[in-house]
């Protein structure tokens, strides 16, 4: 039997081949026994960690050992015979390698950033630092411990924090932590394993940097008690004094922003203190005009504080607070108009050269010499008015209107300018609105001016809603009366009015009056309620036409009452049915002119007219040694003896034979389709016949060309039909060459 066992190694990393142990079987003393491991760090990776003699059963260590790699192995052990039968059960193997001191503490970071505020007590946490060790942590091999080697600056006291050995919490141990004075201390912490034993332990450092963050533990203090400025009267938002603070906190932090108010000394608010952001100065500042005949100075009472409030326990500086001083200088300021805009009521139709009112205007310096103002006009839309220069009296120029397109709201408005002789001139300006009063100065006009009406009455429909317009405005204008005058007589035989409403009336025909459809005109006198009321004689137009049964206007009727008989209507329509006619005949004519052409037959097949098909190629230049030739033989001859002289029998075969030409058949003037292939055939037999008609069907000698040409002898074409020429390629060559291929392509078929 094999008993387990378990191996510890005191080491982590173990020389090479360091023995483990014996495994021995109770039946080896009777046969002999082979002794082999399995699992991971034996034939498992990591491969041969551990081996075993076969025979001895002697265990070893074959490679270092790492407990923070890997901190315990589980092995089988086997026993067989010679024969490889097993003799004993496997029995596992336990090895636990048992940690040693071989690693530092290692701080996460090399540098850590904290904050602590200023004036902070005893005790109050800084910030963690943290060191891990890779040994075990049971075990004094992987416990750290932490400590503060160093602290710089040594203000106010050389150890003003204290670290937690076990936890690394840094905390404060003395107060007096000043912003102003230290703003940064640089702690450097060591981390020391075996439990802080500096002796027996590994040790390693990292710096902790602590930033004291700023409180409002310094109120702001202006730099001086008093403070003064000018600023001209009827100024703004003008800085007219600059105060200048203090503040030892954290610039442009709200411990450090500087808010400033006015508590005394300004009661109707013109001034207000503002901020400057970049130097925290405040900047007296007017807001609202000041008045030198009012205030020649004003004494400010200033205080100065932070955005943020200040720290628990400090109190506000005695120079917090200031006087500012301001004083006021005069100016020449413009004249003013003590009512303006000023509101006048008046009639319209005020003759000119009326007086109006006095639109006069104060000087507000009264504590300078008496100055002189004097007017002027500014503006004055339809010039109406005019201003004396020296007391500013109102006068008209012109008859009011209230009806005028410069009267808005039945209110005239006109400006006027004042101007003193002050060093420089200063000038005010003042409007003059004038109310103006209706008066009835218009008559009323009658509307609509046109209308259209049935010949024939119609108790229903018939007649035509009137009413006036008047420029005026009540009780100048409705309500309207509406009369037809007397003269002429035939108005009030065919017409009649008949009142609606005040402001309305009906036009109508007389019952049982006709009046034959045409434009009539229609005097209507009209007239207001003013006192006296005005009248007005207004025209209208009406149109009798003939109606429907809705008493609307039929078209013919419409044509008829605009002043045209029955037969200038019956003319027009003749005409408008001629046209027509002409149109339609003129179409007709191009359609068949059209069919005509589409039906008509060609004499010849369209794929053999090649009339629109004169190609132009380039002349084939020629050499030297053609360009010497005699023109002579080209020209027509001027007689022809020298060729009648010749004897019987003897000519150039290229000369125009000299006989009588022969006679072509003439092609009759109409031909009838079926003479046409008759005359066809007649041409070609004269033509066969004529001697003299080209080509001559001789051989023709031209000048010689000269020698040297890049062109081909001619001799080798064969005009033959006979041979085993194939033509087929001409099909190839477009339908251009369609009835050449058709001739000679198919010759072998054929």
């Amino acid at each position: 039997m094999i008993t387990p066992l378990i191996f510890p190694l005191n080491v982590s990393f173990t020389i090479f081949c360091k023995a483990l142990g014996i495994i021995r079987s109770d039946q080896d003393q009777d046969i002999s026994i082979r002794y082999s491991i399995t699992g991971v760090g034996a034939d498992q990776p990591p491969n041969e960690v551990f081996s075993i003699d076969p025979e001895l059963g002697k265990m070893f260590v074959t490679k270092p050992l790492d407990r923070e790699h890997r901190s315990s192995y589980h092995l089988r052990a086997h026993a067989v015979d010679m024969n490889g039968n097993q003799v004993e059960n496997p029995i596992d193997l336990y090895i636990f390698v048992i940690d040693m001191n071989d690693n530092r503490p290692e701080f996460k970071n090399q540098v850590y950033n904290g904050s602590v505020d200023e004036g902070s007590r005893p005790g109050t946490y800084v910030m963690h630092l943290s060191a891990f060790d890779a040994d075990d942590n049971t075990t004094a091999n992987g416990m750290v411990r932490y400590r503060i080697l160093s602290q710089t600056p040594h203000s106010p006291i050389p150890n003003m924090f204290t670290i937690n050995s076990e936890t690394g919490d840094i905390v404060t141990v003395a107060p007096g932590l000043d912003r102003e004075k230290v703003s940064q201390y640089t702690i450097i912490v060591q981390a020391t394993d075996m439990e802080g034993n500096l002796n027996f332990g590994l040790s390693n450092t990292a710096t902790a940097i602590i930033t004291v963050t700023d409180i409002n533990d310094n109120p702001p203090m202006l730099t001086s008690r008093t403070f003064s400025g000018e600023v001209p009267e009827n100024r703004v938002d003008l800085v007219v004094a600059n105060l200048t603070v203090i503040d030892a906190d954290q610039p442009h932090s709200p411990n450090w922003n500087a808010v400033y108010r006015i508590i005394s000394g300004d009661p109707s608010g013109h001034f207000t203190i503002r901020t400057d952001p970049i130097s925290n100065d405040g900047m007296v500042t007017v807001v609202k005009p000041v008045d030198f005949e009012m205030n020649r100075a004003f004494m400010l009472t200033a205080v100065v504080s932070n955005q943020a409030h200040l720290a628990s326990g400090i109190q506000s500086s005695l120079q917090s607070t200031a006087g500012v001083t301001i004083s006021v200088q005069d100016v020449n300021e413009p004249p003013y108009f003590p009512t303006n805009p000023k509101h006048i009521r008046f009639e319209e139709g005020v003759p000119a050269g009326t007086s109006l009112t006095t639109f006069s205007a104060s000087d507000p310096d009264r504590l300078q010499m008496q100055q002189i103002i004097r007017y002027l006009k500014l503006s004055d839309p339809a010039d109406w008015l005019s201003i004396n220069g020296t007391n500013g009296q109102i006068i008209t120029t012109a008859i009011l209107d209230r009806e005028s397109v410069y009267v808005k709201n039945n209110i005239y408005e006109a400006t006027f300018l004042a101007i003193d002789n002050g060093s420089p001139e200063a000038s005010g300006t003042g409007t003059l609105q004038i109310s103006l009063i209706d008066i009835n100065d218009n008559p009323p006009a009658l509307v609509p001016r046109e209308s259209q009406i049935c010949e024939r009455m119609n108790k229903n429909v018939n007649g035509v809603n009137i009413t006036a317009a008047d420029a005026d405005t009540d009780p100048n204008a409705g309500p309207f009366v509406f009369e037809l005058p007397n003269y002429p007589t035939s108005i009030r035989r065919n017409w009649t009015i008949s009142r609606i409403s005040g402001d309305y009336a009906r036009l109508a025909l007389r019952y049982q009056v006709y009046l034959k459809p045409g434009m009539y005109e229609v005097p209507i006198v009209v007239s207001d309620s003013g006192n006296p009321p005005l009248s007005n004689r207004s025209v209208i137009k009406v149109k009798v036409c003939p109606c429907d049964e809705h008493g609307d206007c039929t078209t013919l009727g419409a044509v008829v009452a605009a002043g045209l008989g029955t037969g200038a209507i019956i003319s027009i329509l003749i005409c408008i049915i001629i046209l027509l006619c002409m149109v339609l005949l003129f179409v007709v004519w191009i359609k068949r002119r059209e069919k005509e052409r589409q039906t008509k037959q060609l004499l010849i097949d369209p794929e053999d007219d090649v009339r629109d098909n004169i190609l132009k190629y380039d002349e084939e230049g020629g050499g030297e040694e053609d360009q010497d030739y005699d023109l002579s033989q080209l020209q027509q001859p001027d007689s022809l003896d020298h060729i009648i002289s010749k004897p019987p029998g003897v000519r150039r075969v290229d000369e125009r034979p000299i006989i009588p030409e022969s006679q072509y058949p003439i092609r009759p003037v109409v031909p009838h389709p079926g003479d046409i292939g008759d005359f066809i055939h007649e041409g070609l037999r004269a033509a066969d016949n004529d001697p003299t008609a080209p080509p001559y069907d001789s051989l023709l000698v031209f000048d010689y060309e000269g020698s040297g040409s890049t062109a081909g002898s001619v001799s080798s074409l064969n005009s033959s039909s006979t041979g085993d020429q194939d033509y087929d390629y001409l099909n190839d060559w477009g339908p251009r060459f369609k009835k050449l291929a058709d001739m000679y392509g198919g010759g072998a078929e054929d």
